[in-house]
């Protein structure tokens, strides 16, 4: 299982058989959400530098399309890769700034891209908006037959939205309405925080990381399904839950991590750290 550690610009591999962790890739610049795509290639949300890096097996990477309508697009967070190898992933806003000299500003709006290699003139990446009807995307996932694209909408403003939604793809490629599957309020103790880190179990249940202690039950991570709503609810034992991967062919071991680089393991609903 490999897992971003943030703060620290690292990759890092865990193997479940001898329970070892070891550094997969250095000085990432912060890189946030990853993901393999069908071919092995390792693809890469780098906030730090404002662009999806692909890291190659020689060490090296490269980078794909930064520009959007000829302006470069703000801090990729989370993302999914489709069957066809394109490549969805949340564009926010971050507080840290990129490393270097601030030159170029942010875009006015904070969407679902979609990054695709096109082969027209000649073999060449290029980014597409999605949505536009959000303000704080985060955690991205695609349904089993690819027809759905889910978002985590996840504000810290008080009035902001913080709503799992799910978005039809239609037979054009662009996205259709969204339904909102959960919604999250706020408490005496502020705001609850909304999903993060989301995916997609065999049966096409979301399954996504949310809270903290601040508000709320606390970090929790939940199961939804798309037709009833959210189905289990499961305590973390952390104070901010990041990303959750499954990391088997059976899907019955997910993997956990958090802001302060933390690992955890969930086999048969019941944790363990």
């Amino acid at each position: 299982m490999l897992f971003s550690d943030i703060n620290e610009s690292r990759i890092l591999r865990f193997d479940p058989e001898s329970r070892a962790v070891s550094v997969q890739r250095k000085y990432t610049n912060r890189t946030n959400g990853i993901a393999l795509s069908a071919d092995g290639t390792l693809f890469g949300c780098q906030e730090g530098s404002r662009r999806i890096v692909r890291y190659l097996s020689d060490g090296s990477a490269a980078t794909t399309a930064t520009r959007l309508d000829g302006k470069i697009h703000n801090h990729p967070c989370m993302l999914a890769i489709d069957h066809l190898g394109h490549v969805w992933f949340s564009d926010p806003h971050h507080a840290w700034p990129t490393l270097g000299p601030q030159v170029f500003p942010l875009l006015e709006h904070q969407s679902v891209l979609r990054l695709m290699l096109d082969a027209f003139p000649r073999l060449d990446w290029k980014l597409q908006r999605m949505t536009f009807d959000t303000i704080a995307p985060r955690g991205v996932a695609l349904s089993p037959d690819g027809k759905t694209v889910y978002v985590a909408e996840s504000s810290l403003a008080p009035d902001g939205p913080r709503e799992l939604r799910a978005y039809p793809v239609q037979d054009d490629g662009l996205l259709g309405s969204a339904k909102v599957l959960h919604t999250f309020g706020r408490d005496g103790g502020g705001i609850h925080r909304g999903f993060e880190g989301l995916c997609v179990d065999s049966e096409g249940h979301v399954v996504g990381c949310a809270g903290w202690s601040k508000s709320s039950l606390g970090s929790k991570l939940y199961v939804v399904c798309p037709m009833h709503g959210v189905l289990e609810a499961h305590s973390i034992p952390c104070e901010m839950p990041l990303s959750c991967a499954f990391g088997d062919s059976d899907l019955r071991t997910l993997y956990v991590t958090t802001a302060a680089g933390e690992l955890f393991c969930a086999r048969n609903t019941g944790l363990q750290g």
